[in-house]
């Protein structure tokens, strides 16, 4: 699994007009399957996420995660995280996992964030979303459960 995770403030997820998913402040989670991904993968994963410390402590230094500081998580599906540019002009998606198993895992990922206690708000899965926010630092980590980078 893979993920981009971004500090932010003011962040939403509209689909056609509708709001589906806010927070006020907190961490901005892009959220990809792979086709060979499982649940230790979201487990992993979601572990890294609420763990990551990237928030500033009392001296300036990011020191704290988003448990420690007790912020929300807001996450979008994006199976655009596997796309392979590398060949040509156009990516291609064969390490993305199929639609089916990619909503299980995507749906496994945000009950294990859930239960971590932490307000999390989500995207709409397999839909054109329009995400808006700031990003704080700024501030963007890329996770991938492979190692790849």
């Amino acid at each position: 699994m893979r993920a981009v995770v971004q500090r932010v403030r003011a962040c939403a997820v509209h689909v056609d007009g509708v709001l589906k998913g806010k927070i006020d402040d907190g961490l901005l989670v892009y959220l990809g399957v792979g086709r060979t991904d499982a649940e230790r993968d979201a487990r992993t994963l979601c572990d890294k996420i609420v763990n990551l410390r990237i928030f500033t402590d009392e001296n300036g230094k990011m020191n704290l995660s988003v448990l420690d500081v007790g912020k929300a998580l807001l996450v979008v599906s994006q199976f655009t995280l596997f796309g392979d540019a590398r060949d040509g002009r156009r990516p291609s998606y064969t390490e993305a996992a199929e639609p089916a198993a990619a909503r299980i895992l995507y749906e496994t990922a945000l009950r294990i964030l859930q239960g971590s206690g932490l307000t999390v708000a989500a995207g709409e899965f397999q839909a054109s979303m329009e995400v808006s926010y700031t990003n704080m630092g700024p501030v963007t980590i890329l996770l991938d459960t492979e190692k790849r980078f």
